[in-house]
């Protein structure tokens, strides 16, 4: 990886993200990925699209947008994918820093189209992005994940470079450290109203405006959670908030919670069973697995027992 490498628990990192976020990343149209909280990684980060099948008017909303941002920059000419696929692993991206909405809005050395995908309160920056030339059918998980061993073999030799419309280079404020780059590392001093004071055309206003209601239907659907680090398996390594799009903004209060009082937290909410979890498109069990039976929250206990007692070896 060109700076630095993945940190904590994370060997190779994976991020589900919906349509049609996810293929406009790794194409290199979305250089910014919009979260509420800041990204856990330096390096190599693999994107995955979720299940759920984008309508045309939000791929027409994110179409627009980036046509008018591009178009801020003298870019006329750009190509959208083809098709979105869904749940399919896609390529994956070069995360190089993270910073605050406020401070990519002012940062004059990078294009203004770029400060203008500032508009979540943290904004990933994402360089060098990859496609693998057959995407990979997988299921996705909540948060930042590690692909399972098989996968990433299999990934690694089937990617091919990108060339984005305008590619971008975030400089590291220390160059020997690849998280030097983090919110607060980049002098804020103009205001944020700043990039909203710029004269902008009505269709860019009107694409702004577009964008963010297509993220916006996710975001009031999706609850923030973060669960307690676990390292024994790929698939239950720490689990981050799921935002699935940029311009997100979060609908619960912030919380550390741990995995068994999320889980409480969502059959009550709920009113419903809780296995499996459903999440946009995304689907996760909502139990750690334990080797034994255990009985349905409204299962009898006394017909459950009985019924363990029945079985037999096979």
């Amino acid at each position: 990886m060109r700076r630095g490498h993945s940190s904590g628990n994370y060997r190779n990192p994976c991020l589900t993200m919906h349509q049609p976020w996810a293929s406009l990343l790794v194409y290199g149209i979305k250089r910014i990925e919009g979260r509420t909280w800041a990204a856990p990684i330096r390096g190599r980060l693999w994107v995955h699209a979720a299940s759920k099948v984008p309508d045309e008017a939000t791929i027409k909303a994110m179409e627009d947008f980036y046509r008018e941002i591009y178009a801020v920059d003298g870019i006329t000419d750009l190509k959208f994918p083809e098709h979105y696929p869904v749940s399919r692993l896609l390529g994956c991206v070069e995360v190089v820093g993270c910073v605050r909405r406020e401070e990519l809005a002012c940062w004059e050395m990078v294009p203004e189209g770029v400060r203008l995908e500032a508009q979540t309160d943290l904004c990933w920056l994402c360089e060098q992005p990859q496609k693998l030339l057959i995407p990979f059918e997988m299921r996705g998980y909540q948060g930042v994940y590690n692909l399972e061993k098989k996968i990433y073999e299999a990934a690694i030799r089937g990617l091919t470079p990108v060339e984005g419309p305008l590619p971008v280079k975030f400089l590291l404020p220390n160059p020997q450290d690849p998280f030097s780059l983090k919110p607060g590392s980049i002098s804020a001093n103009v205001p944020e109203t700043r990039t909203s004071e710029l004269e902008r055309s009505s269709s860019l206003t009107a694409a702004i405006a577009g964008a963010r209601a297509a993220a916006t239907q996710f975001s009031k659907k999706v609850q923030d959670f973060e669960t307690t680090p676990q390292t024994n398996t790929a698939q239950s390594v720490r689990r981050l908030p799921l935002k699935s799009e940029s311009f997100e903004e979060d609908t619960t209060p912030s919380a550390n919670l741990s995995e068994t009082s999320n889980k409480g937290a969502l059959t009550s909410n709920n009113k419903e069973k809780i296995s499996p979890i459903k999440y946009e498109g995304i689907t996760s069990p909502s139990q750690p697995s334990s080797g034994g039976l255990r009985p349905h929250p409204g299962a009898p206990s006394k017909i459950f027992a009985a019924a363990v007692r029945a079985l037999k070896p096979s």
